[in-house]
């Protein structure tokens, strides 16, 4: 088991070249990074799912923020995502693509090269464009929080961590201390 805070990576996952990982990040089954001539790096407390691939872009690194989850089957190619997003499931983020904090991308939506997405922005379609807008930082902050959690548990050999009474408490506990956060940074 790696020791706290360390980051945990599946064994079937593939990395390749320059692959920063900060503490607590989590790549799971099947994920693929490569970076031969620039270079990832996944924030602290972020997850790269399953079967999600990220390469770097035509000059542009690929960078995930903290607190991010980039869901099943994602792709990030050159892309830059911000701190607390939610990458959905099969959304492809293009060359030069910069995801503001607390924003959700939703599943299947294409954001195409150069797109500048602000803060707080909940993203649909194809091509992806700005469809609400509200502050994401306490969903996407737990569900990274999740995963964390989880990715410690699959290092004991625990694979049945979020059926377990204790960790249902954990994440209550867990939304009232980021919805303290929330309120301090909105100055409330």
């Amino acid at each position: 088991m790696p020791p706290e805070g360390a980051a945990w990576i599946a064994p079937s996952a593939e990395l390749y070249g320059d692959i920063r990982l900060m503490v607590g990040a989590s790549i799971w089954p099947k994920a693929v990074l490569r970076a031969e001539g620039q270079y990832i790096e996944i924030g602290a407390y972020s997850n790269v799912q399953d079967q999600v691939v990220i390469h770097y872009g035509a000059g542009t690194p690929s960078l995930v923020g903290a607190y991010c989850s980039i869901a099943h089957h994602a792709t990030i190619h050159g892309a830059t995502v911000g701190d607390c997003c939610l990458i959905g499931i099969n959304a492809t983020l293009m060359d030069g693509v910069e995801i503001g904090a607390n924003s959700i991308v939703a599943g299947h939506a294409i954001i195409i090269e150069g797109t500048q997405i602000p803060a707080n922005s909940v993203v649909a379609g194809v091509p992806g464009r700005v469809v609400a807008r509200r502050d994401n930082y306490v969903a996407n902050k737990m569900n990274a929080w999740a995963y964390y959690r989880n990715a410690q548990a699959y290092a004991r050999g625990d694979y049945r961590l979020w059926s377990s009474p204790a960790h249902v408490r954990e994440m209550e506990d867990m939304r009232k201390v980021f919805e303290r956060e929330a309120k301090m940074a909105a100055g409330a």
